[in-house]
This record gives C-alpha cells, structure tokens and sequence, in this order.
C-alpha cells in the first residue's frame, strides 16, 4: 500500500509541475527562445540531470539492447518531440488552460491503446474518472462559458494530446523490456533534443541563454521544473500503477495551469472552473479509493 501511495504521489507531482509549462514557456519567448528553443533547452538540463542520476546509482542503466531501440525513438521523437511542439505552439494561440484542456485527451487516447496493446481492463470505474476528469478540464478550462479556439490551435492542441499519450504508451513497452525509468527519460530526452536540433536549427537560443546570469538560471530552472523533474516522477509513477490510472491521475496539470494563469497572467477564476478542478480532483480520489477497497 504505501509503495502504491508513492507511485501515485509521484504521478500527481509529475502533474503538478507540468502545469507551470505555459508559465516557462512564455517567460522563454519573452528573452527570445521561441517552442523550438524550449524544447532543446528543457530536454539538454533534463538529459544532464538523468545522466547524473543514473552515474551515480547505477551506469549499467546507459546500456541499451539495439533492438529495443524503436522504444525510445517512440518516447523521444514520436512522442516527447512531437508533443511538445504541438503543445507549445497551442500555447502561443490560445491561453493556458484551453491548450491544457485539449492536451487531456490524452487520458482517453491512453486507456483505449492500453486496453488494445496491454489488455488493461476498461472498467465502470475507469470509465466514470475518465468521463470526470475531461469535463472537469473543460469546466476549468472556460470552453463551456465560450472560449475561443481557432482551427489551427485545436489541431495542435489535439496533436499534443496523441503524442503525450504515446508518451505513456511507448514507456510501458521500454518498462516491460526490464528498462529502468532513468533510462527511458534519458534516452527520450536525448532523442527529441537532436530531432529538434536538426529539424529547427535553433542555434540562436544558446546566446540568448546565457546572455545573463538571470536567463541562465531561468533555462535551467525551465528544464528542471518542466522536464527532469516530472519525467522522473511520472515514469516512476508508470512502474506501479496501470497506464490508464497514471495518465488520468496526471490530469491535475490542466488544474494547476489554470491557476497559474489566474495568478500571472490574470486570467479570471468562475464558478464552472471551480467546479471543474473539484471534478478533476474527485477522479484522481475515485480511482484510489477504489484500488484501497
């Protein structure tokens, strides 16, 4: 039980710190790195901070069979690459919460692969958070009070919801190969960082990065906060509970990007938003009651 209390804490804390995504990446763009720049700057500090890791506790974890490599191609590339981008450019068109919103399809996308490829089961349970947790993220999100989202901004937010989602997807595969979660996330971030640097070519972000002690530590709080952190928390989280119950529990980050638009961005709170984190959170407390029973 407590081992079970962990992973999910571990979710919820990946959730948590992947809600102040829009934060960074807004403050990133305000010092010239643009979505391309933030994926390169978050996954270099993340890579180091996994390689620190895994020197220290264990250097046989850098080991990789080549076989099992499409794994990490899939979690860094197809997946962590292609997400990201989407989800930043989200964020440039719309505000935080409705990119956020459209990013939590994700948990659906997730169950229904999970049901296909690992044969979890789709329980009544499962079912009613699933049915929770979106409509709260709508509710807090204010598409129901009428926010607006262009055809543009919906594709990407869509997109950055499949390629979260496979995020889980092709971790899951890595995991059940005997790979420790370290070095899923190494590899992952590695990956996308070299797909970023050849695909955008966003060499200029290195001068702007340290042109000040302030943008340094910014990138590098960016990379900490936003991708080591939650990367190790949430793979960690994957070891010891069902895809479809980690993604749903990781919903909570729509609830906090909104709050974090409503502390500095002004974004104003209503009574649906609060209804909606309720409902978020009642999902995350359904499916744990349920797993103590």
């Amino acid at each position: 039980m407590q081992a079970m209390k962990r992973h999910v804490l571990s979710v919820l804390g990946a959730g948590i710190c992947w809600g102040f995504m829009g934060l960074f990446t807004r403050t990133l763009a305000g010092i010239g790195i643009g979505s391309d720049g933030a994926i390169v700057i978050r996954c270099i500090i993340a890579s180091l901070g996994f390689a620190v890791v895994m020197l220290v506790k264990d250097p046989s974890q850098f080991k990789v069979r080549p076989k099992d490599f499409w794994c990490f191609i899939g979690s860094g590339i197809i997946s962590f690459l292609f997400f990201t981008y989407c989800y930043f450019t989200a964020i440039s068109m719309m505000s935080l919460s409705a990119a956020a919103i459209l990013l939590y399809t994700a948990p659906s996308v997730v169950t229904v692969l999970s049901a296909v490829l690992f044969k979890e089961k789709i329980t009544p349970v499962k079912i009613l958070s699933l049915i929770l947790s979106f409509a709260g993220c709508c509710l807090v999100s204010g598409i129901a009070g009428g926010i607006k989202i262009t055809g543009t901004g919906l594709l990407f937010g869509i997109g950055a919801g499949v390629g979260y989602a496979l995020y889980t997807i092709f971790s899951r595969f890595a995991l059940d190969r005997g790979y420790k979660s370290n070095t899923i996330n190494l590899y992952s971030c590695l990956l996308a960082c070299i797909g970023a640097m050849i695909i955008w070519h966003p060499f200029h972000i290195f001068p702007a990065a340290v042109s000040s002690s302030g943008n340094l530590l910014l990138c590098i709080t960016a990379g900490i906060v936003t991708c080591f952190i939650p990367y190790l928390l949430y793979t960690y989280g994957l070891t010891g509970l069902e895809n479809g119950k980690a993604s749903v529990i990781a919903s909570v980050e729509p609830v906090v990007a909104s709050l974090v638009g409503i502390v500095f961005y002004s974004e104003k709170p209503t009574v649906q938003s609060l209804i909606g984190i309720i409902m978020v959170l009642a999902a995350v407390v359904l499916l744990n009651v349920r797993k103590s029973a």
